[in-house]
């Protein structure tokens, strides 16, 4: 196994996004070779060493050529908003989400790739979770254009694996954080930061989430692994949180008492959904709890980084970005 990890070429999309970058950064700290992605042209030849020319919004733009001496691919591009009002929700998450991934997937078994990472999303799961928690075997139940596209790219990568033997490894991850986080994860620490009075205290949620350096680890992990070939995995930092705990922890990381108001969790859903922001309300009030002992158990995998940590880590991104 060591002499093939080091030998191992991985090429890794959307590698200058959100999370890529911390991905590429742990695979090459395990001694793999990354190469990553560019829609513009290569400047030279040697370029190909660590970079491919990669278009997956152009049918036909990419080639088996391309991904020729890549073992595995590791492939995040995702769409998760939509940029052009003049078509639908599902027409944008299906072009890019669905047929684009599929596309890919069938370039790199025609090149001879391996094994395939596709990371898809909780929310394949999804939305919520009330008397039970989320495992890899529950049936899927995704709701919303985002979710629907990640399933049925999970379907299509998974029906290019049996066509070919490539092996497919899907993830579905929570919410991430870290630096460069977006969404009600930086409005929450806006909030903090600049010490206005959080109505959260009465809320007694519990939610999943996973920093970026954990998703890394795992999908590393993952990447390798002579178990992982077919399988899900699902991924957390193996601590659930509610809404008020999380406020607790970014606060404490900001060196500040958190403001916690108790208000009734009716008059904040009503609030919000009067205000047109149902769907965050529903995030900082919901559920949503991940259930990884399947895959701890498979992989042997623990999150290296605890929870206290990553947050500390992520308010330190924020205050130097500020």
């Amino acid at each position: 196994m060591p002499d093939r990890v080091m030998q191992m070429n991985v090429l890794v999309s959307r590698a200058r996004g959100f999370v890529g970058r911390f991905f590429c950064e742990d695979l090459r700290a395990r001694g793999l070779q990354v190469v990553v992605t560019r829609r513009d042209g290569l400047d030279a030849a040697q370029d190909r060493a660590t970079k491919r020319h990669f278009d997956l919004a152009t049918p036909g733009a990419l080639t088996a050529d391309e991904l020729r001496g890549i073992d595995a691919v590791v492939h995040l591009a995702a769409r998760v908003h939509v940029m052009d009002d003049r078509a639908s929700d599902e027409e944008h998450f299906r072009q890019f989400n669905v047929t684009a991934t599929e596309r890919l997937a069938h370039v790199a078994a025609l090149a001879g790739v391996r094994r395939f990472v596709f990371m898809s999303t909780i929310k394949v799961n999804g939305e919520a979770t009330t008397d039970s928690v989320f495992t890899s075997d529950d049936p899927p139940s995704p709701a919303g254009a985002y979710a629907v596209s990640k399933h049925l790219a999970e379907l299509a990568v998974r029906a290019v694996e049996a066509q070919t033997g490539m092996e497919v490894v899907v993830v579905r991850p929570p919410l991430v954080y870290g630096p460069g986080v977006g969404g009600n994860f930086l409005r929450m620490m806006r909030w903090i930061d600049k010490g206005w009075p959080l109505p959260f205290a009465r809320i007694r949620n519990q939610r999943s989430y996973v920093s970026v350096w954990n998703l890394a680890d795992l999908v590393g992990t993952a990447l390798v692994h002579p178990a992982a070939g077919g399988r899900n995995f699902l991924v957390s930092d193996g601590r659930p949180m509610s809404t008020a705990e999380l406020v607790r922890l970014l606060a404490a990381a900001f060196g500040r008492s958190p403001k916690l108001v108790a208000v009734p969790e009716s008059a904040l859903r009503f609030a919000a959904r009067l205000l047109g922001r149902g769907e965050d309300i529903d995030r900082l009030c919901g559920s949503l709890v991940v259930d990884d002992a399947a895959t701890r158990a498979l992989l042997g995998w623990n999150p290296q980084a605890d929870v206290e940590t990553s947050i500390a880590r992520t308010v330190g991104w924020y205050r130097e970005s500020r």
